[in-house]
C-alpha cells in the first residue's frame, strides 16, 4: 500500500495536529476538513497540509472534501454531551456512518478509525464507551466492502498540550489547599501522543494492520490519585488530595456537569468504573517503545513553576 493523500476529520484537535504534523514529515499530502479554518490557519505552515472548509456532519460536504484522497482518518469524538443529549451518538455513530458513505462514494480505500480504550456497544459501563463501541464496530463491518479498516483503542493520552494532565494542572492552581477527587483509584496506563501518532503513522502503510484493533497504551499504569498527586509535585503546588468514596464521586458528578464546561459529569464518572489498562500491547506489536510519563511530563507541567 502506498497512500498519498489522507482525508483528516478531526485535525485541528489536541491528537489531530499532531498527527497531521508528522504524516506531512513522512511525506504526505494532508487536507484537513474544518467547519472554521481560520481559527486553525497556524496549521498552514505545514508545507503539504490543505485547509479546507467543511461541515462534516453534511454528507455531501464530507464526500467533497474526500474527493482525490487515498485514505481517510477519523478522530472526531467527544467526553461529554451538551444539553440536549444525543451528542454521544450524532459522533460517534452516526459520523462514522457518513464516513464510510462517503469513503465509498469517493473511492477512499483506507481508513483508520480512533476509538477508546474499553469501548463496547453493549458491555460498555457509560453511554460514551457504548457509542464509541457502536462506531468501531460498524467502522469494521465495512471491510467487507473493500474498505481496509484500523481501529486504535488508547487510554488517556498525553503531552504537551493535553487536556488531562495539563486540566488537573489548572483545578490544582484554583484548590484552596485541598483538593476532592472523585474515583481516585481508577486506573489508567496514560500512553504519548508521540507514540500514538506513531503508531497511526506505522499502521497506515503496513498491510497486516488491517482488520486489526490496537489498544495504545503507556508502560506504566498508576491511580488517578497518583496521577493528580504527580501533577501538584511537579507544579510545586501543597495540595491535599482528599479522596473521596463512591457515594460523594457521584454526588460530584451531579454537580460538576451542571457547570460551565462540564469539568466532571456523570457519565465520565461511569467511564471510570472500568480501568483504562490494556490487555493488549498494540504498541509493541507495531514495533513502538511506549515512552513514559516520566520522561516527557516535567518538561510541560514544570515551565509553568517557572514562569511564575
Amino acid at each position: 500500500m502506498k497512500f498519498k493523500r489522507i482525508g483528516l476529520l478531526g485535525g485541528t484537535g489536541f491528537v489531530g495536529r499532531h498527527l497531521a504534523a508528522r504524516l506531512v514529515e513522512k511525506g504526505y499530502h494532508v487536507r484537513v476538513l474544518s467547519r472554521d479554518p481560520e481559527r486553525h490557519r497556524g496549521l498552514k505552515v505545514l508545507p503539504t497540509l490543505e485547509l479546507m472548509a467543511a461541515d462534516v456532519r453534511d454528507p455531501t460536504a464530507l464526500c467533497r472534501g474526500f474527493v482525490g484522497c487515498d485514505a481517510a482518518i477519523n478522530l472526531v469524538g467527544i467526553l461529554n454531551e451538551g444539553r440536549r443529549g444525543r451528542g454521544f451518538q450524532a459522533v460517534h455513530v452516526d459520523l462514522p456512518r457518513k464516513v464510510l458513505d462517503a469513503c465509498g462514494a469517493a473511492g477512499v480505500r483506507r481508513l483508520l478509525h480512533m476509538s477508546a480504550l474499553n469501548a463496547d456497544p453493549s458491555r460498555g459501563p457509560s453511554h460514551y464507551l457504548r457509542s464509541k463501541g457502536e462506531g468501531e464496530d460498524l467502522t469494521h463491518l465495512a471491510a467487507g466492502q473493500g474498505l481496509q479498516v484500523t481501529s486504535f483503542r488508547p487510554s488517556v493520552i498525553f503531552g504537551p498540550d493535553d487536556g488531562f494532565l495539563n486540566r488537573f494542572a489548572a483545578l490544582l492552581e484554583w484548590a484552596p489547599g485541598v483538593f476532592p477527587l472523585a474515583c481516585p483509584n481508577a486506573r489508567f496506563a496514560p500512553v504519548y501522543i508521540g507514540d500514538v501518532v506513531d503508531a497511526m503513522t506505522i499502521a497506515l502503510e503496513d498491510r497486516a494492520s488491517v482488520g486489526r484493533r490496537y489498544e495504545l497504551c503507556g508502560p506504566h499504569g498508576y491511580t488517578l490519585h497518583q496521577l493528580v498527586a504527580y501533577v501538584a509535585r511537579l507544579r510545586g503546588l501543597r495540595r491535599r488530595v482528599v479522596d473521596l468514596g463512591d457515594w460523594p464521586s457521584r454526588l460530584q458528578a451531579r454537580v460538576l456537569e451542571r457547570m460551565p464546561g462540564k469539568p466532571f459529569s456523570y457519565d465520565n464518572y461511569l467511564s471510570l468504573q472500568a480501568d483504562s489498562v490494556c490487555r493488549e500491547d498494540g504498541l509493541a506489536s507495531l514495533g513502538i517503545e511506549p515512552t513514559p510519563l516520566e520522561a516527557v511530563a516535567p518538561a510541560y507541567l514544570r515551565r509553568h513553576v517557572a514562569a511564575r
